[in-house]
């Protein structure tokens, strides 16, 4: 295949890319609860009982019962259920009859923080529930400085492992083609990098941690101890090791090679073998403290995330070795360095570009529900900016594959091509790194915002977009009048679900009405419904149901007898 073709192929594959696998992480949603929800007990309660949809480390978790005059009720911190590693339990104070508020807050395996709230009653005469001042629901993992935290740890360390397949695998010859050059620049820019990664990765950890326990940064003396609570903080200790230990085979690794020998001896190939198997493994648990671990099939998503996550390190590293070589080759040796180095490069430049691109569509079919969830959604939003750098950063890779590598491969016959050559290889390089700098930090956006839910697949053909505020909607289908509402329509609170169904405007009495309700803004349970008929023709139930800020699939159901069933779809946005 000719270098045109290639380009020609590279470019059309880009358009369809779409980008680093970042998620579908189910986040930990409330199941139940003891006391239930707006129920109302005639004993008070000793303690609180919330079981999650995955076990929560209780350190991270805020859990606060106030009454109507906002008094504090808990009696000590959270703690897991002996019996059950899922429940979380809360001790309390005595309750008077009344109204009580509970908040909570824990943190999701991924770390993404999720927050919640209801209320419940001590009888028997508890009277009306009153106005609850309800903290603040809604929260993001996805804050600037943690992921500014996050880039430079995946930029620090994806640059590191390109610049070492860089000096092993490609521009080794160097030495040997061209006299009086030097592979000592590699080497340092390459320490300089897994240095930056290995003082960056616990610092974003300590960060990480503290913005999970609601603590400051400088508490280190109580935030060490946190560290390896979470399965985050877990991952990316986890991810410190590895990198100390690629630290140790790579440093072998270069300590043995001699590039001036054409053929590597056994000790050689040993410690090369050993550092990329180190190499493998740092890219491994790199996928593993992100959003791949947890996405079914897991296999695959961990699969998908490696080859992309190594294609990418294959990518931005030797464009920032390239840079380096051009800045530290002597001025009379550049060309003929270059000459060495970048056909090379480009070879391996393009078999990482179609990784890159097979793996991030391969990836975005299991974790996107719906193409429109591309415009739709914050998370969509970010891929489409990295895909827009991607996108460019191709380009100019093109003009490279097409321009720049022939002119500079023709030095001996036409010298006076080389000069521009190089220094149009050195800004166009320059240019692609940064775009691709710039696509990693996309991706350090995108392991920071919650995924889109699968349950946004269920809703693409809805009746109606409503919200915020009380909901109402009436749809005609099959001959019946169904009437749908939502009051107050608000999260952490009870809302009243109701649907009224005639037929010739004659209330249907002895329908079966269900509604389902779905979390569209990230990976929750589905809860489910019945109503139970109040009035001839009305259905309705008090629930809270809406337990988060947020975009809401509702899906009411009516099955009149011995009818079909009739379904109404309605994207809602409840405010807390």
């Amino acid at each position: 295949m000719s270098a045109r073709a290639r380009a020609a192929v590279v470019a059309a594959l880009a358009v369809s890319a779409l980008v680093l696998p970042a998620a579908a992480w189910a986040h930990a949603s409330l199941l139940r609860t003891v006391p239930s929800a707006s129920g109302v007990v005639n004993v008070p309660p000793a303690r609180v009982a919330l079981t999650y949809s995955e076990a929560v480390e209780p350190r991270f978790a805020i859990v606060s019962v106030t009454d109507a005059a906002g008094t504090q009720m808990t009696a000590g911190p959270p703690r897991r259920s002996p019996r059950d590693p899922e429940t979380l339990l809360v001790p309390l104070k005595h309750l008077d009859q009344g109204w009580y508020l509970v908040y909570w807050r824990v943190v999701s395996v991924d770390g993404h923080p999720v927050r919640g709230a209801f209320t419940f009653a001590v009888g028997p005469n508890a009277g009306p529930a009153p106005e609850f001042a309800i903290p603040s629901i809604s929260e993001t993992a996805a804050k600037p400085d943690l992921v500014v935290a996050r880039w430079i740890v995946l930029l620090s360390v994806m640059t590191a492992i390109g610049l070492f397949a860089l000096r092993m695998l490609i521009a080794r010859p160097l030495v040997r083609r061209v006299h009086g050059t030097s592979l000592r620049s590699l080497n340092v820019a390459f320490a300089a990098a897994l240095g930056i990664a290995l003082v960056a990765t616990p610092v974003y950890t300590l960060m990480a941690t503290a913005d999970f326990a609601l603590r400051s940064t400088f508490d280190v003396g109580d935030l060490v101890p946190l560290m390896r609570k979470s399965a985050f903080g877990r991952a990316f200790l986890d991810l410190e090791l590895c990198l100390a230990l690629l630290a140790l085979a790579c440093g072998i690794a270069l300590w043995v090679d001699r590039p001036s020998r054409e053929r590597r001896s056994v000790a050689e190939l040993f410690s090369l073998a050993g550092a990329l198997l180190a190499t493998g493994a740092v890219v491994g648990v790199v996928g593993a403290s992100g959003h791949a671990a947890q996405t079914s099939p897991a296999a695959a998503a961990l699969a998908f995330d490696w080859v992309h996550v190594t294609a990418g390190s294959l990518w931005i590293g030797g464009l920032v070795g390239l840079l380096v070589l051009w800045w530290r080759l002597p001025e009379g040796r550049r060309i003929a360095g270059l000459v060495v180095c970048v056909p090379r490069f480009s070879n391996v430049a393009l078999v990482s570009v179609l990784a890159l691109i097979a793996s991030g569509v391969a990836a975005s079919l299991l974790h996107l529900p719906t193409f429109a969830s591309l415009w739709e959604t914050s998370y969509g939003k970010a891929i489409l900016v990295k895909v827009a750098l991607l996108l460019v950063a191709l380009l100019l890779a093109a003009v490279n594959l097409l321009s720049t590598k022939p002119r500079l491969q023709a030095h001996r016959r036409r010298p006076e091509l080389a000069p521009g050559a190089a220094s149009l290889l050195r800004r166009l390089v320059a240019g692609e790194a940064l775009l691709v700098g710039g696509a990693v930090l996309a991706a350090a956006v995108l392991t920071s915002l919650p995924p889109p839910a699968a349950a946004l697949g269920k809703v693409g053909n809805a009746d109606a977009r409503l919200g915020p505020g009380p909901l109402a909607h009436s749809v005609v289908r099959n001959g019946y009048r169904i009437d749908v509402a939502v009051d107050p329509n608000r999260a952490a609170v009870p809302n009243e679900f109701s649907v009224r169904v005639t037929r010739n405007g004659k209330p249907v009495r002895g329908a079966l009405v269900t509604t389902k309700l779905d979390m569209l803004d990230m990976e929750m349970g589905e809860q489910g419904y019945q109503l139970q008929e109040t009035a001839p023709g009305v259905y309705s139930r008090t629930a809270p149901a809406l337990v988060m800020v947020g975009h809401w699939g509702l899906t009411f159901q009516v099955v009149p007898p011995g009818r079909p069933p009739i379904t109404v779809q309605i994207v809602d946005k409840a405010n807390g």
